[in-house]
């Protein structure tokens, strides 16, 4: 008669150690144990590729506000400083040396965001991976940075990546100094010059006194600066106040920057109220129905939904310095947006902020469903990878496709300097015929290595016409009409129009 002998307790730790065995041998794995700094890396080559061939994907040319920002940028002076021109200063010295360097063209006038963007990338996903875990951070980084309406605001030639550049900045600064038990004077010292350095671009006065209100009246900030170091805290409220008091300089030597950076002169409340509606529409629309440089929808149904659960499922922690931020940028949002509805691109910095909650949260209640079995939270890999190939190519073929297809907003940018450069010869006589505020714009074409003469009238002595000579748009002028040069776009597609004068050459040179 055979005995068996059942002992539970050693079973038990059969089994114990069979699962150490296995968990072991699955951190043994290269790819596991370098799978975030994989994720990392293949993000980063992603962004900055797409990033550098912007303005060979979309949009297919320059918008008015782009073609204004060069002019902009281009007539800067060393003396425009003393002369109070300090709205978007930083932005715009960047910007004129890249038209210096690279000569005018869509890429030249795109390239500072371009770079700037990069800088933006990598603020926020060392913001988020510093507030949340590495496989939030991942996952919330790669929906935040490669989606169409991140991407646009990387690729457009004016200053608007400035309003969110700056706050992303200046959280990721705050990250390094709160909840930190002795904090760097170093951090502290960049605070305070970022801080300086944002109240330049408009409207964002209003976020550094609302950080400093916030910073005054939330717990945990307050007992932060508490327990800064004097020294700092006095050097980081000097250099604050130094600040403020350049922007009084300024505004006293030139008072129009007043309302260019504070305020939006005469708004009414339903003013306010529609430029508000204006501004939001872009985003959460899903036809595009207004001329406007932004794709609808900016932001799509699949983040829509991870932040409202982002939202609900920090509403209890609202409190918590990451939560009230992210709820409070929100609203600021929305004032911004009434007094300018082009900031409502800052909407962006909250969304990935509520997007890494909700994925948080989806991870989590995963987990919790599953707390001792390693191989189904392995199995969330394949829906996880699925949602995520889903989201990333619809919206970069949004971006792509869209801006070139969407009428509304493919017509609003044209690509004419492309056209010029390609197409009439250099030395020849361009007139730029009731178009003031593209005339600046290609003004800056006398001054580069390809030149032209730029004009805004036409003389009327038909004998005073150079023998050939351009218009930009149609018009009736004295001459044979030689060649039409047209552009891809569905509308206004004869452009320029090349003439030769009816004088003889002789007379002309007279």
């Amino acid at each position: 008669m055979l005995i068996f002998e059942i002992n539970p307790l050693s079973d038990f730790k059969k089994a114990c150690y069979n699962t150490n065995v296995k968990k072991l041998t699955l951190s043994r794995f290269f790819l596991y144990r370098h799978r975030f700094v994989i994720g990392f890396t293949l993000l980063s080559i992603a962004y900055l590729a797409l990033l550098f061939g912007l303005p060979l994907l979309a949009p297919g040319g320059l918008s008015d506000g782009e073609m204004a920002s060069a002019a902009h940028s281009y007539a800067l002076e060393p003396s425009s400083i003393l002369r109070g021109d300090i709205v978007n200063l930083p932005y715009r010295a960047l910007q004129k040396l890249s038209i210096i360097f690279f000569g005018l063209s869509v890429y030249s006038v795109k390239l500072p965001s371009i770079i700037i963007g990069v800088f933006l990338g990598l603020l926020l996903i060392l913001l988020l991976n510093r507030w949340f875990k590495n496989n939030v951070a991942l996952l919330a980084s790669i929906l935040a940075v490669l989606s169409s309406s991140f991407l646009y605001l990387a690729g457009s030639g004016t200053p608007l990546i400035m309003l969110v550049f700056w706050p992303t900045l200046l959280l990721w600064l705050g990250s390094k100094i709160q909840g930190v038990t002795k904090p760097k004077p170093f951090y502290c010292f960049i605070f305070a010059f970022a801080l300086l350095a944002s109240i330049f671009t408009p409207h964002l006065l209003y976020l550094a006194a609302f950080i400093v209100l916030f910073a005054v009246v939330h717990p945990h900030l307050r007992f932060t600066i508490k327990t800064l170091p004097t020294v700092p805290l006095i050097l980081t409220i000097f250099i604050i106040l130094l600040g403020l008091t350049s922007m009084v300089v300024a505004a006293f030597v030139n008072p129009i920057i007043i309302s260019e950076l504070l305020l939006a002169p005469n708004l009414t409340t339903s003013q306010f109220i529609d430029n508000v509606q204006v501004a939001f529409l872009p985003l959460f629309s899903w036809n595009t129905t207004l001329e406007s440089v932004f794709l609808s929808p900016s932001v799509n149904l699949a983040s829509i939904t991870l932040a409202v659960i982002g939202l609900l499922s920090t509403a209890k922690g609202f409190f918590a310095s990451r939560n009230s931020i992210a709820i409070c940028l929100i609203i600021f949002t929305v004032f911004l947006s009434g007094l300018n509805p082009d900031s409502a691109i800052l909407i962006l910095l909250p969304l990935a902020i509520l997007i890494a909650h909700g994925l948080r949260y989806i991870l989590d209640k995963w987990y919790d469903l599953f707390p001792d079995n390693p191989y189904a939270r392995i199995s969330a890999i394949f829906p996880i990878g699925l949602f995520m190939g889903v989201m990333i190519i619809s919206n970069i073929s949004h971006f792509i496709f869209g801006y070139r297809y969407v009428p509304l907003v493919a017509d609003e940018f044209v690509n004419d300097v492309t056209l010029i450069q390609e197409n009439v010869a250099t030395g020849t006589t361009i007139y730029i015929i009731d178009q003031p505020n593209e005339y600046a714009f290609y003004k800056i074409l006398e001054s580069t290595d390809t030149p032209y003469i730029i004009a805004d009238s036409i003389p009327e002595d038909g004998s005073l016409l150079p023998s050939t000579y351009a218009t930009l748009g149609h018009t009736s002028i004295a001459g044979e009409l030689t060649t039409i040069i047209a552009s891809p776009k569905m509308d206004n597609s004869d452009r320029i129009y090349i003439y030769t004068s009816n004088q003889p050459q002789e007379e002309n040179q007279e």
